[in-house]
């Protein structure tokens, strides 16, 4: 009998098992990606997060050891915490039980949660409580051999109403980018 110790209240931690990803790992980087921050990626998720005027957008490839946001846009500092300081920001690597893009890989579907409070799966997730997140929205990076790559995703500090649009922005968004990463160099020119 093994003994797992309890988990703390209020924490509802569901991470899916993720079993695609040691392939994800190998056909990432056979496309050259995911090793290390792409400035083109970068750019692509500022443009997002200006388009969308949040805070955060990322372009997330999970693997083996965890999440790793290749493209990353992010405040230079983080929402006032419980103690009137200021949170972390969000870097280039989490673990595969923080945050949300976790469930869109699985899922293989876009997530929209407008408050993720209202949602007791969710609202325990590490990244609500260390770095403020409060919103997110995010799409797989579906590929042509039909391997979810990741994901390209955006989130906020404040409750966010994504509405229809918000959600067909951000598979549009998704849809776009998964091609462009497939086809080399051509991703290196974000759409304005």
């Amino acid at each position: 009998m093994s003994y797992e110790p309890p988990r703390p209240a209020g924490r509802l931690l569901l991470t899916p098992d993720d079993k695609e990803a040691p392939a994800r790992t190998v056909r990432l980087r056979g496309l050259g990606l995911g090793r290390g921050p792409e400035p083109a990626l970068d750019d692509y998720a500022a443009r997002l997060a200006a388009h969308t005027a949040t805070p955060y957008a990322m372009v997330n490839f999970p693997d083996e050891d965890g999440q790793f946001y290749a493209g990353l846009h992010a405040p230079a500092r983080g929402p006032a915490g419980p103690d009137g300081g200021d949170r972390p920001v969000l870097g280039r690597r989490l673990p595969r039980d923080h945050g949300f893009c976790p469930h869109v890989v699985v899922r293989r579907k876009a997530l929209v949660l407008e408050d993720v409070g209202d949602y007791p799966r969710f609202a325990g997730n590490p990244v609500v409580d260390e770095f403020g997140i409060r919103s997110y929205l995010g799409a797989p990076l579906i590929d042509s051999t039909g391997m979810v790559l990741g994901t390209v995703s955006v989130a906020d500090t404040a409750p966010r109403a994504w509405g229809r649009g918000g959600l067909e922005t951000i598979k549009a968004t998704a849809a776009d980018l998964a091609v462009r990463l497939e086809g080399g160099p051509a991703y290196r020119v974000p759409p304005a």
